[in-house]
């Protein structure tokens, strides 16, 4: 009983300090750059629609009842998804503003590009957003898995032993309740 209720102490801590937290959660945003004044017309299929420019050039990005749309804003046909340049382009350009925590694009491989610190960066690109996780992100997420009684991989056997220590847990307390109570 002390390896699961040490575990769950020490984890249990960090989480209520969450030291490095900010970095390993934090939104990468895409960097954007101003727009002249546009008319654009809309559709009735569209429920939202954006029209932004990056390093990339002219996005219209619209949501209908099936979700995020990316379109050229000229012909207002599917843009197709992004090449390994354009991947390395649009994540450098976003990750400039934070050159410590993500340094440079080392590789790209599909959507997800590799910086020099091994964060790895994903590009949605219907939506055209970016999401970031880095080795204090996957630190933080095998705490999580330790405090969380995580530990197979398995879910049927983590629920198996999260319910045994809670029983053992109960029981345990349920003891120190009784030595007390007899001390007295």
């Amino acid at each position: 009983m002390l390896l699961p209720l040490t575990a769950w102490a020490v984890t249990g801590a960090i989480f209520f300090i969450k030291p490095g937290y900010g970095d390993a959660y934090a939104a990468l945003p895409v960097k954007t750059y101003p727009i002249p004044q546009i008319s654009l017309a809309g559709d009735p299929a569209w429920l939202e629609a954006r029209f932004v420019k990056t390093v990339l050039g002219d996005h219209l990005l619209v949501r209908t009842s099936g979700g995020w749309q990316h379109l050229d804003p000229a012909t207002r046909q599917p843009r197709p998804r992004p090449g390994n340049d354009e991947v390395r382009a649009l994540v450098a350009d976003a990750i400039a503003a934070n050159p410590g925590r993500y340094g440079t694009v080392t590789s790209v491989a599909g959507s997800v590009a590799t910086t020099s610190t091994g964060a790895r960066v994903t590009v949605n690109w219907s939506p055209i957003a970016l999401s970031q996780r880095g080795k204090d992100t996957d630190r933080i997420d095998a705490i999580y898995k330790v405090h969380y009684l995580q530990w197979t991989g398995v879910e049927a056997i983590d629920r198996v032993i999260g319910g045994l220590g809670l029983v053992l847990i109960l029981v345990l307390s349920g003891l120190g309740v009784r030595l007390w109570l007899r001390a007295r």
